[in-house]
Formats: structure tokens, sequence, C-alpha cells
């Protein structure tokens, strides 16, 4: 995850708090990792009131999970299962720990890079995706392609995008669409519907 200099909104410095469910204002600790940067709460907060129809059941994949901000609060709001995604060994770690912490039986996490990772041929199939890469990096387009040539989407599955205002929109596959999309400071965020 790339840098973003402003703190979580209403979370303390190193710390990372669960906005709504089960695990309501549980604060995680956030890995010292160089360029981690927590989806902040006052997007989770938008993001998931726009999720909140699809939620309930939902298998979901996080990329480039950093934190598992956005893994463990779908999960928190009644997702069936969460896949993590994360090639920073630091950041692996207090991931695991916090899932242990939460006892969340239906989280896995993968110590891979994302793109290595969703090269393969996907085993299975996922209803919410997060991608929210290293601005810097800007892969958004190839991470897009691969989920969907590599087959890991459901039906209908939905694609979250986080990037960096400056940025372009990348192309999207044939037949993804937005349908929801803000900013707040220097993030642009979209909900994307994969259905063709």
């Amino acid at each position: 995850m790339s840098k973003q200099n402003r703190s979580t909104r209403g979370s303390p410095s190193g710390r990372l708090r669960i906005v709504a469910g089960k695990w309501r204002s549980r604060l995680l600790p956030v890995a010292d990792e160089p360029g981690l940067r927590p989806t902040a709460e006052r997007i989770r907060e938008t993001l998931f009131n726009w999720l909140a129809p699809v939620i309930e059941g939902a298998d979901c994949l996080d990329l480039f999970a950093g934190t598992g901000a956005l893994g463990l609060e779908a999960l928190s709001r009644g997702a069936n299962s969460a896949v993590f995604v994360e090639c920073a060994k630091k950041a692996v770690l207090r991931l695991r720990g916090s899932i242990r912490e939460l006892d969340a039986d239906n989280a896995v996490v993968h110590e891979a890079d994302a793109l290595a990772w969703l090269g393969q041929e996907g085993g299975e199939t996922f209803d919410i995706v997060f991608l929210d890469p290293p601005f810097a990096a800007d892969h958004y387009e190839e991470l897009c392609r691969l989920l969907a040539e590599r087959h890991w989407l459901a039906a209908g599955a939905l694609v979250y995008l986080e990037q960096d205002i400056d940025q372009l929109v990348p192309t999207l596959p044939a037949g993804w669409e937005i349908l929801r999309e803000k900013t707040a400071g220097n993030v642009r965020y979209s909900l994307i519907n994969t259905a063709s």
C-alpha cells in the first residue's frame, strides 16, 4: 500500500479501528512497514454503505491487504470469508495476529506478490475484490485484466478500486462499469460492477 501522510480518522496512531459489525470499535495494531496506508475510516464507512445490500455472505479477496482493514471490515459486517494477499512479511505477521485475536476462522492470509498470485488460474471465485495497490506502482489495468481472465470473479462480482486522485482511471475490461465513485483528500475510490 502506498503512503498517505494523514492518519486514519478517529484511530490512534499505529492502530486500526473496525468501523461497524460484530467487531465494531475493536482496535488492531498496524505494522510499522514503510508505505503502509490503511484505508481511512471515512472511506471504509462510505464503501461499506455501498456494499451493505451484498456484503452478507459474500466471499471477499483483499489484495495488497496491508493491515487487512478492508477484508476485516467485511468479515465484521457478515461476509462469509476473506482471503488476504500481502507480500510484506511484517504486515503479514501482524495481520495473522489480528485474525487470531478476532478468532476469524473464515480468514486466510497468503504471503505473496499480488500480481504473481493472480497470475495463477483461479481455484476459487470471489463476490467482492478490494484492490488497493501502492499508488506509485500503477498496476491497475493489469490487475483488473488478471481478475477477469484468470476467472477469479463470481458472476456479478464487484471490485473496489482505490487510487491517487491524480492518476488516470484505468481502462477496465470489457463489460466492467463504474457504479459509484467519490474522492476524499488525495484519494479517488470507485466501486465497479464486473457483470457484462
